[in-house]
């Protein structure tokens, strides 16, 4: 997921080109409040004129939050004058369920107004207090909802903890101070059908720092991780798709499977290591994961 900022035009042919799979014009902190204005209109003519959806891409807008004057017509501007280009509309800083529903409640009624024909979902940022004490409800709030991103600098903020980092590790902290947080997010995402997503890596210098940051939530589960600068993309695509060792052995543990339930037993050893049903749902979700990538792949035409 690339972000770009509205106020910074330049970039928004490279984000087209670019190898994201998931494009976000930000509206938000990106963007300072002289610009803001100016960044919506930016963001409407860039959805209006570039073929975002020939080049494979997910097109979303990050909306400043319900707290301020912004937001407002931030919805009503974009979805009117380019609700036909939005897939997803980012909503930042939520709190309660009732955030989520104040976005939903706008949506339905200019969709309804305009005739748009496909439904314009509704992503969300977990970054402050408030929002992680109430994940578990915010994730059943709206049937728009479709992922839950993790903000660690403003969560830092909001949390009031020691550091100054976006992203990465507290060296003071023994361990990674995110990971109850991130955890506990995943699990909401799961428990109720929506996609989790890490959120931005501020050294944008440190590829490794970067690269070991995706594997962590990568490791719990998520999906992705936002990338800041372009030269992180390449990264997060690295990490979240499963290497060509991972992908076969999860093959192997659905053949062998398979062959023991045929033999009539229920388990099996593979590689001297026990393997049972357990292991075939997760063996099947990397395999479901390679499989639509590379679906993805041969759609754009760049399969080898």
């Amino acid at each position: 997921m690339l972000m770009v900022p509205g106020s910074q035009t330049r970039f928004f042919s490279k984000a087209l080109e670019s190898e994201a799979d998931y494009v976000c014009i930000d509206l938000e902190d990106a963007v300072v409040p002289d610009d803001k204005e100016q960044a919506r209109v930016n963001a409407i003519e860039a959805l209006n004129t570039l073929d975002w959806r020939g080049h494979g891409k997910t097109m979303s807008v990050r909306i400043n939050g319900i707290d301020t004057h912004y937001m407002y017509r931030d919805v009503v501007d974009l979805v009117e004058q380019a609700g036909n280009n939005v897939d997803v509309l980012l909503v930042p800083k939520v709190g309660v369920p009732a955030d989520v529903y104040m976005v939903d409640a706008m949506l339905t009624q200019i969709e309804q107004r305009l005739g748009i024909a496909h439904r314009i979902g509704i992503e969300i940022l977990i970054e402050t207090a408030l929002g992680l004490a109430n994940v578990e409800v915010i994730a059943q709030s709206s049937p728009r909802l479709e992922a839950m991103h993790f903000g660690p600098a403003d969560l830092a903020a909001s949390l009031r903890a020691r550091t100054v980092n976006i992203g990465g590790l507290n060296p003071d902290y023994p361990g990674d101070q995110w990971h109850a947080h991130l955890s506990r997010m995943v699990t909401a995402c799961r428990a109720y059908g929506l996609r989790a997503i890490d959120g931005p890596f501020g050294d944008i210098g440190d590829l490794d720092g970067f690269l070991a940051a995706g594997k962590r939530v990568a490791a719990l589960g998520y999906e992705g991780k936002w990338a800041i600068h372009p030269s992180q993309v390449s990264g997060a695509n690295e990490v979240f798709t499963p290497s060509p060792a991972e992908a076969d052995k999860a093959r192997r543990i659905l053949l062998a499977l398979g062959e023991a339930a045929a033999a009539g037993k229920g388990a099996v050893q593979l590689e001297g290591k026990m393997i049972d049903a357990a292991s075939a749902r997760m063996a099947e979700n990397v395999v479901r994961l390679d499989d639509e990538i590379k679906l993805k792949a041969s759609l754009a035409g760049v399969v080898n």
